[in-house]
């Protein structure tokens, strides 16, 4: 049988044929090959079959700061049963001379009958000739012994007292030839690397492509300096709809447009007073008699806004820079460019000084950054906003315009039941659209289809 083996397998099967069984170490000497080269060459010919690696621990005993002390100066229970040699001692006369070793000791000495009190005396009953651990400390002295060299039931009791016994588990490798290398005819030539050889092909593991685009999105609001908020995917309708001045019998309510917990009411929505004036300015302003029980029905969240909203009411900053990313529900039909769940940013700055200029400059950065370049905006409408704009980018690939982001300042009526006094500038889309955009693709669904060959093909700066 003959191959061609690169020079530091040689030299290790040549050792081994010579001495069968070795460590790493010995190889070392033996080849005069270095830790890692012996290191490489081992896993080489493991993984060709052709070496034997077993591997075993051992365990070395030593004294700790307290075995050391107690060696020299005998075991806090010894100390105490040689002072009371002569006679009984007051407590008090023992604590001073034992000092912190006291309790240890004592508690020992009457655990296992060695002494009695009387009094505020404590009395010798028995002391035996050699106490438990005392043969242990003075076989090992001052040296480093094999675990299995040591009495066990002796040493036991040590290994439980803090700072007495150091173990030192090793780790020990055995090297030797497999039957099949035993017989092997090294041949003098050493393989040559072809760099232009093909290599196979692996798809090791990677981030999905939508992921990375969330990734990319969060990245670029922190370094903005925004700070991220997170939120429960289920959510009162309170702090869905109507803490955002939706009214109760808006369309978007209703079982078409959202998904609802089956017979699940929230029992806080919120605090009697944030109830109580969002109550108001949906009766004042949208004439009808607000109901307490669907603001309490729970649902799937139809937009991050709803986390936004409650953390300004919760914290009513003066000034603020926050964003939530995360999964939304829409009760929609399936299509090209809608799915019934996807991934939406939003952000909010609250400031006393804000305006609809400083929000399209914070959206005109965010899309430079993400490599949009063909931005405007679009007068439109928002139920909680106003004024409100909708982000149109250009898509090359259509060649037309196309919606992203809506925007505005939040109304009121939105912001003055909750408490909060500052000009807040609000700001949401969908993630997969601007995915869509990065990987050129016409069709939502692609992302959650599967399609390794794709998932494969696409690249991740895009």
């Amino acid at each position: 049988m003959s191959q061609v083996f690169h020079e530091i397998e040689k030299k290790i099967i040549v050792s081994l044929k010579d001495n069968p069984k070795q460590t790493p170490e010995s190889l070392e000497k033996s080849t005069q090959l270095s830790p890692d080269q012996i290191r490489r060459g081992i896993e080489w010919l493991r993984l060709k079959e052709l070496a034997i690696v077993n591997e075993s621990k051992s365990s070395m005993i030593s004294l700790g700061k307290n075995g050391i002390e107690s060696l020299q100066k005998g075991l806090p229970e010894r100390r105490l049963l040689d002072l009371l040699k002569n006679g009984p001692k007051k407590l008090s006369d023992l604590q001073k001379e034992l000092g912190f070793v006291f309790g240890p000791s004592i508690g020992l000495a009457r655990k296992n009958n060695w002494v009695e009190a009387s009094g505020d005396e404590i009395i010798l009953k028995n002391s035996p000739s050699e106490l438990p651990g005392e043969k242990t400390l003075k076989l090992i002295g001052n040296e480093k012994l094999p675990k299995d060299k040591i009495d066990l039931d002796d040493l036991s009791g040590l290994l439980k007292r803090p700072d007495f016994i150091i173990e030192d588990v090793l780790k020990t490798q055995e090297i030797s030839l497999a039957e099949s290398a035993k017989t092997l005819t090294l041949s003098n030539s050493v393989g040559g690397i072809d760099v232009e050889a093909k290599v196979p092909e692996v798809f090791v593991a990677r981030t999905h492509p939508l992921k990375d685009t969330i990734d990319e999105i969060r990245e670029i609001f922190v370094t903005l300096g925004f700070s991220e908020i997170l939120g429960n995917m289920t959510q009162s309708s309170f702090w869905n709809f109507d803490a955002l001045f939706t009214p109760q019998d808006h369309p978007a309510r209703e079982l078409q447009d959202t998904f609802y917990l089956d017979r699940i009411n929230a029992k806080k929505i919120g605090t009697p007073e944030q109830i109580r004036k969002v109550s108001d300015s949906h009766k004042k302003n949208w004439r009808y008699q607000w109901d307490i029980n669907e603001a309490r029905k729970m649902v799937l969240r139809t937009h991050t806004t709803c986390v936004t909203i409650k953390h300004l009411a919760e914290n009513k900053p003066d000034e603020a820079r926050i964003f939530s990313l995360g999964r939304v529900f829409r009760n929609e039909k399936v299509s090209y460019k809608h799915l019934v769940e996807f991934n939406q940013i939003e952000g909010v700055v609250v400031g006393k000084d804000a305006n609809l200029r400083n929000l399209m400059g914070i959206q005109r950065e965010f899309y430079k950054r993400i490599g949009i370049t063909k931005i405007k905006f679009w007068p439109t409408f928002f139920p909680y906003t106003e004024p409100s704009l909708q982000t149109m980018v250009y898509n090359e690939k259509l060649g037309k315009w196309i919606e992203l982001f809506g925007m505005g300042i939040f109304r009121p009526e939105v912001t003055k039941p909750l408490g909060i006094t500052k000009p807040v500038l609000a700001w949401g889309g969908g993630i997969e659209r601007i995915a869509m955009l990065k990987y050129d693709l016409d069709d939502v669904r692609e992302f959650y289809n599967n399609n390794l060959g794709w998932l494969r093909s696409a690249t991740k700066c895009q």
